[in-house]
């Protein structure tokens, strides 16, 4: 007789996003966790200890990794991702890696590819506001972090490069990523790149040919779960204060709704929301931390809330950090669906090329400031960051090897000066 298979319903199957490694209904939407923690979390894991250079930097390590060498999807499929990241508040590159894991193996890949990739700077900044450790200072390892910054120029170089092939395919679209670069790099800041992103969609959506972008037009569908848990989840943080564990939330939440455009434009409501709270030369000392740890600079979080709690300073550490990405998160799952069939009707389709164009640029200014001009400070610096992109693009040396080799060079010219 044959077996019946029992339908999910249709919310829960439409909010679990099918993955490609397993083709049991039941696993799409609870996968098997070992096949999780291996394909997502520790790929996401092993970048985040050497995710130096900010947001662009991260993006170009993601597509890397995942487009390149894994195969999750394609430089399409990724420039839509990154696109909508630019649109909403919070850390836009854990965002794209939140999305990552999302498509790769639904909630709990999209669950796995934050926890892997925020937990390296979560722990070292923890240590560094519990314990007082003052290793940063040491000469051996700021050569390992410069050698890491050097690497980021490379990464984002090569981001720079094949993300170029793939969304300037017209005259149009390499004006729109030209424009876009010569802008930023002008008038650096939030409200410059959102205008950007905005200019470019309607220009693309004008003059690209309806035929052009003939794709089939999908039908977008509200996520109503995710929506209702971020209406939850303000509800939580607009509530008066009953504790102190509620009140760091609270701040933290409301901080991470209303900030856009990474780590450095959250710094000011955070110095806000802290107050007197705490001195400022603990703020700049847990800033300047966050800057130098890899990973997302929003764990500067973690630093804060284990300073906030010194009752106890790991709950504290994990209810600022996880309120600060939570906003971001929630909507993603809220729109990820919805982005992606609206980007499939033509005149959306053409409007998304045009803002992949503008990314391209965003990625190109964002590699002179400040990934550029924060790592390569002498011709030696110059001289190792063109033999780390030889060795990627011209001998396609694996991310791992290619990691030891800048770290190598940084090192040895540390120790010959």
């Amino acid at each position: 007789m044959q077996s019946r298979v029992k339908k999910w319903p249709f919310w829960l199957s439409s909010f679990c996003h099918r993955n490609r490694y397993n083709n049991l209904h039941a696993s799409l939407i609870f996968p098997n966790a070992v096949t999780v923690i291996r394909t997502v979390f520790i790929p996401f894991f092993l970048l985040g200890w050497v995710s130096f250079g900010g947001p662009a930097a991260h993006i170009g390590y993601f597509r890397r990794k995942f487009v390149e060498q894994e195969k999750w999807l394609d430089d399409e499929a990724y420039g839509r991702l990154v696109a909508l990241s630019q649109f909403l508040p919070g850390p836009g590159s854990s965002q794209v890696g939140f999305a990552l894991g999302y498509r790769r193996a639904g909630v709990p890949g999209a669950m796995a590819a934050f926890l892997g990739f925020t937990l390296p700077s979560f722990i070292l900044l923890y240590l560094l506001a519990t314990l007082s450790v003052d290793a940063l200072d040491s000469p051996l390892v700021e050569a390992v972090i410069h050698g890491l910054k050097l690497l980021a120029v490379v990464v984002v170089a090569d981001a720079v490069l094949g993300m170029s092939r793939s969304f300037c395919k017209s005259a149009l679209h390499w004006s729109l990523a030209a424009f876009s670069a010569a802008l930023l790099l002008v008038l650096p800041g939030l409200t410059t790149q959102l205008l950007v992103l905005g200019f470019a969609a309607l220009i693309a959506a004008w003059r690209t040919p309806v035929e052009a972008m003939a794709v089939p037009a999908a039908k977008a569908r509200v996520q109503w779960l995710p929506l209702l848990l971020f209406a939850g989840a303000v509800a939580l943080a607009l509530m008066p204060a009953s504790g102190w564990l509620h009140q760091i939330y609270a701040d933290f939440f409301q901080a991470g709704a209303l900030v856009f455009g990474g780590g450095h434009v959250v710094l000011p409501l955070l110095q806000e929301t802290t107050g007197g709270l705490i001195s400022p030369d603990r703020f700049l000392t847990g800033y300047a931390a966050a800057q130098a740890v890899p990973g997302p600079m929003f764990t500067l979080a973690t630093f804060l809330g284990a300073d906030l709690a010194p009752q106890a300073p790991l709950l504290g550490a994990t209810v600022a950090t996880l309120a600060l990405f939570l906003p971001g998160m929630l909507l993603v799952l809220v729109l990820y669906h919805g982005w992606e069939a609206l980007a499939a009707r033509p005149r959306v389709a053409a409007a998304a090329a045009g803002i992949n164009a503008a990314v391209v640029g965003l990625l190109l200014s964002a590699l002179y400031q400040p990934v550029f001009v924060s790592a390569v400070l002498s011709a030696a610096d110059m001289a190792m960051v063109v033999v780390g992109f030889y060795l990627l693009r011209g001998r396609q040396l694996p991310i791992l090897w290619l990691i030891v080799a800048m770290l190598g060079m940084s090192l040895g010219y540390w120790a010959l000066r």
